[in-house]
């Protein structure tokens, strides 16, 4: 019948968006991005076994450590504004599947070509969850306050996955094999395919006309030629060299073109308007301004921690537990403080904690210091996850809800573009300022000292040919070269962090909460999908809003 079809519609929406049930859908995205995030960082502590076992060429061993994050970023934008099309959910549900196949594949592995084809499937797999989760908790949680409390634990999610990676692999390098970092995927997927499927909402965006595949490859093969041409120069290739300068320049030109396609279509993949809206652009902007100053540095900092201070993997991801902690509390306690001092203090001063506790950790030196250690990360963990909450709040509360899956692909691919140029700019400054150091030791050869320029970790494996005072000599040399290009680099980024914090004041003053919990227009409705029990049952008063109840609730509250 009509009337009762419209009416378990309305009982549906209702105990997604307006009751209890929208907090269990949260908990089953953040596990969803939980599951992405491990997987970014948790294979850096295996690379040393995964080399001994399936013996990798150098080009092979690049592309296992890098066809996850170059593939995850390229396809960003393809998944997010198809799921505004087709679903979201259908979407996310697609990526679980293919992330647990691929994971398997991946722990088993036999050779390095297969390892690479399972590391890019795992890569599609994370670019169809990642903005999926991020535009269906846009859907979900329609009224601003309640979403800045979503989104401000989203990106708790977020940082404890990038964070207790190297923690979890460590653990499980040392007690099982390298594939079992990957195996650990598998029991989550299927945990999470039948939850994803019994309780996640299923919605589009209001977008119509057909969707456009020139476009949206045209955006990945952009992406992907930039996000590689930026990782060639961050790995030492020559900015010059057709390697890097081809895969740079077509990656540009084909985003240019993208952008120019994009303006010209009555029904573009993303509507650049967007970006003319201050908030927004300046939202993203510090995305990338974020993500570049921490990412090459967080690098930097891991091997400091390993090959100058001389820690296990298990113990370096312990000694970087602090930021982890810190970057829950900031993400907990995100939506209060925004609502008490607005998205522009909040960005602003993110950005000038985090520079203050990089300017901190000049002051490491080649001894051991916990304490100074401890206080900076902490800092650090607390700024960058303020300054990320308040960006992605913003950004994603000034994008119009019937394009939340293009706006969440723009804010990933910006969190991706910013660690790759983080990684190139910082990775370019520490090397200028290392390498020269070592130019003549005494008692070293020439030959040995331009190897031990390369790397620290190289200078290290040199040393050790020496032997003898030369290799002590040697030895010592790039500790102290290392440490004064890791103050020099420190210092950049705490400009890159003071520059994002000029930036941030071009964000609102206040948190506007004038938005309403009603769905918006061009949106389409928001499909539960919970258990016939709950739908069958009668919707409680204080929680059933009528649309007209649902359009007055904001105003009331204000």
């Amino acid at each position: 019948m009509p009337g009762t079809t419209s009416m378990t519609g309305r009982r549906s929406r209702a105990v997604v968006a307006g009751g209890a049930n929208r907090w269990v859908v949260l908990v089953v995205l953040c596990v969803s991005l939980l599951l992405v995030a491990l997987d970014a960082t948790v294979l850096h502590v295996a690379v040393p076994a995964v080399t001994e076992d399936l013996r990798p060429g150098a080009v092979q061993l690049l592309w296992i450590v890098d066809a996850y994050p170059l593939v995850c970023a390229s396809l960003l934008i393809l998944f997010g504004t198809l799921g505004d099309r087709v679903g979201r959910r259908r979407i996310l549900l697609i990526g679980y599947a293919l992330f647990g196949l691929a994971s398997a594949a991946a722990a088993f592995a036999a050779g390095p070509e297969i390892l690479i084809g399972a590391r890019a499937l795992l890569g599609i797999g994370g670019a169809m969850i990642m903005p999926a989760t991020l535009s269906i908790l846009r859907a979900v949680f329609p009224d601003r306050r309640e979403r800045a409390v979503a989104i401000g634990v989203w990106t708790a999610v977020a940082a404890v996955g990038a964070a207790i990676g190297p923690v979890l692999g460590g653990f499980l390098v040392e007690n099982f094999w390298w594939g079992s970092v990957f195996l650990i995927n598998v029991p989550l997927v299927a945990l999470l395919l039948p939850l994803a499927r019994w309780l996640l909402p299923e919605s589009k965006g209001g977008a119509e006309g057909p969707w456009d595949v020139l476009g949206a490859l045209m955006a990945a093969a952009g992406v992907l030629g930039v996000v590689f041409g930026v990782k060639r120069i961050g790995g030492g290739g020559a900015l010059l060299g057709p390697g890097t300068l081809v895969p740079l320049l077509a990656g540009v030109l084909l985003l240019v073109l993208f952008v120019r396609r994009q303006q010209s279509r009555a029904n573009p993949l993303i509507d650049m308007r967007m970006f003319s809206r201050p908030t927004f652009t300046t939202a993203v902007g510090c995305i990338v301004l974020a993500m570049l100053a921490l990412v090459g540095l967080e690098l930097i900092a891991v091997q400091y921690l390993q090959l100058v201070l001389n820690l296990s993997p298990l113990a370096t991801g312990l000694r970087l537990l602090p930021l982890t902690f810190a970057a829950i509390t900031a993400g907990v306690t995100g939506s209060c403080t925004l609502r008490r001092i607005g998205p522009r203090r909040m960005v602003s001063h993110g950005f000038a904690l985090t520079a203050a506790a990089v300017l901190c950790l000049v002051r490491m030196g080649d001894q051991d210091s916990p304490l100074l250690l401890t206080v900076a990360f902490v800092l650090l963990g607390f700024g960058l996850q303020a300054t990320l909450f308040g960006a992605y709040e913003s950004m994603l509360s000034d994008a119009p809800a019937d394009r939340a899956g293009g706006a969440a692909a723009i804010g990933e691919t910006s969190y991706q573009l910013g660690a790759g140029m983080g990684i190139a700019l910082l990775g370019s400054v520490m090397n200028a300022a290392y390498g020269p150091a070592l130019a003549s030791v005494p008692g070293v050869p020439a030959s040995a000292s331009g190897k031990a320029s390369n790397s620290l970790g190289e200078a290290y494996q040199v040393a050790a040919r020496l032997g003898g005072p030369a290799g002590e000599a040697l030895r010592d040399a790039a500790r102290g070269a290392f440490v004064h290009g890791l103050h020099v680099t420190l210092l950049v980024s705490a400009g890159l962090l003071l520059l994002g914090a000029l930036a941030a004041l071009r964000l609102p003053r206040v948190m506007d909460c004038g938005a309403s919990s009603a769905e918006p227009a061009g949106e389409e409705p928001v499909k539960a999908s919970v258990p016939h029990q709950a739908q069958a049952q009668p919707v409680p008063p204080l929680m059933r809003r009528e649309p007209a109840e649902a359009a007055g609730s904001g105003r009331a509250r204000r």
